[in-house]
Formats: structure tokens, C-alpha cells, sequence
């Protein structure tokens, strides 16, 4: 690391805006998407193979083909830019979710695309590398936490809790039902299998979590997730 990376860390008192915003530029030539794009991408591979700490700026411009200060112009330190990052790639995941009719779908099926919906995987393998990280942060840089949750789980998490009220509307949740706790059991299966198998979780996960929550929530104590197995008897 060289002598002119080891403060990208440091965040100046004020960065003349909220976190995470970049503050205009006046003057100057028209920015090129192009090479906002290749930092932001730089900027999260090294965020997943080095983490917050260890990852530099200058690792950065090398890694997207610019000189620093083309970088500087954009970012005027490293956590704005990996907030940006953070920001971006939650925004591709989320367009990444295939359109759905929520109305239309059997209960089941709803909670099934919804428990998808929560893995941070979505779309995203070093999303997990990301959570981690930014966990071993939260002494030294509680932002990137807040952030995440702010960003990433929070809306995750108020997507499914939104559709359980709605299923809770329809008559096909308990009225008593703990959605809360749901919720947190649902998107903490995510973690947990990770934390067991280090592995993306297999295709039929979110499935089989359903399976087993939703014979405790169901309205009708004797309903059951259909066979998709397509075996009768």
C-alpha cells in the first residue's frame, strides 16, 4: 500500500452532502458514464476480494483504467464511492426480480417469490462477502452497516413482511401469526446455510423454507404447500 492510500479510509468532517452523495461539480467538461461505471465496478470487486479495509483507491483507478484524480473528481473518498457501489449494486439486483402479478398468485407461490426475493445472493455471489465484510466494519465504520441495512435488508425484509399482511388480509395467514419473526427466520435461513455449507444455497432453498413455515402461519391448520413433485398418493 502506498503512502498516498493509507488515509482512503478516512472520511473528512464534512463531505458537503449526505452520506453516500457526491457532491456536483461545477464547471468542467460532461462526465462519461462509461468511466463512472468501470470505477463503480472496480470498485466492488475490490470491495469482495479485499474488503473495506485493505482496498485502496489507487487499487481502484488502476483496476478501471483511470488516473486518481479522474477518480477524485468523481469520489472525493473511498466510502462515498463504496456506498455508491453499495447502492448501485442493490439497484441491479432489485431490476433483476422478475414482474410479477402478486394478486394472482396462490399463497403460497406469493410467500415462495417473496422468500426468494430475500436472499442476498440474488443476483449478486459476493453478496455474503459483502455482508461480512461490512459487519467486521461496524466498530470502525458503522456507516457502511446502517447503509446496507438502509438499502439492502430493510427492503428486502418490508417486501416479504408486505406480502405475509396481505396473505394475513386474504385469510391465508393466521391472524396471530408472528410476521415479525417470519420475517427474521426466513432471511436469517439464508445466512445460517451459508455460514454451515459456505455454498450458494440450492435452487429449491426458498421452497423448502416455505414448506416449513408455512404449515405453522396457514390459515387452514390443515393446509399444506402443494406437492410440486408432481407423485400422487
Amino acid at each position: 500500500m502506498s503512502t498516498s492510500d493509507k488515509g482512503d479510509g478516512e472520511r473528512p468532517a464534512s463531505r458537503g452532502g449526505p452520506t453516500g452523495t457526491r457532491t456536483p461539480r461545477a464547471g468542467g467538461r460532461p462526465r462519461d458514464p462509461a468511466i463512472e461505471s468501470a470505477i463503480i465496478e472496480a470498485a466492488r470487486n475490490r470491495l469482495a476480494t479485499d474488503g473495506y479495509s485493505q482496498m485502496t483507491i489507487g487499487d481502484i483507478a488502476t483496476d478501471a483504467g483511470v488516473t486518481r484524480p479522474t477518480l477524485y473528481r468523481r469520489w472525493s473518498n473511498k466510502y462515498d464511492l463504496v456506498i455508491d457501489a453499495l447502492k448501485y449494486g442493490l439497484r441491479m439486483q432489485r431490476e433483476s426480480y422478475p414482474a410479477m402479478d402478486w394478486d394472482r398468485l396462490e399463497p403460497v407461490e406469493a410467500l415462495k417469490e417473496a422468500v426468494r426475493r430475500l436472499d442476498p445472493r440474488y443476483n449478486n455471489k459476493a453478496a455474503m462477502a459483502l455482508h461480512g465484510n461490512f459487519m467486521g466494519e461496524a466498530e470502525r465504520e458503522p456507516g457502511l452497516l446502517e447503509q446496507l441495512r438502509e438499502h439492502g435488508v430493510r427492503p428486502r425484509c418490508a417486501e416479504l413482511l408486505t406480502t405475509l399482511q396481505a396473505l394475513q388480509e386474504r385469510g391465508a395467514v393466521r391472524p396471530d401469526a408472528d410476521l415479525d419473526i417470519v420475517v427474521t427466520m426466513c432471511f436469517g435461513s439464508f445466512f445460517a446455510d451459508y455460514l454451515r455449507t459456505g455454498e450458494s444455497p440450492g435452487a429449491d432453498f426458498a421452497e423448502r423454507i416455505v414448506e416449513t413455515v408455512w404449515p405453522v402461519i396457514a390459515a387452514d391448520a390443515n393446509s399444506a404447500p402443494p406437492d410440486d413433485t408432481g407423485v400422487d398418493g
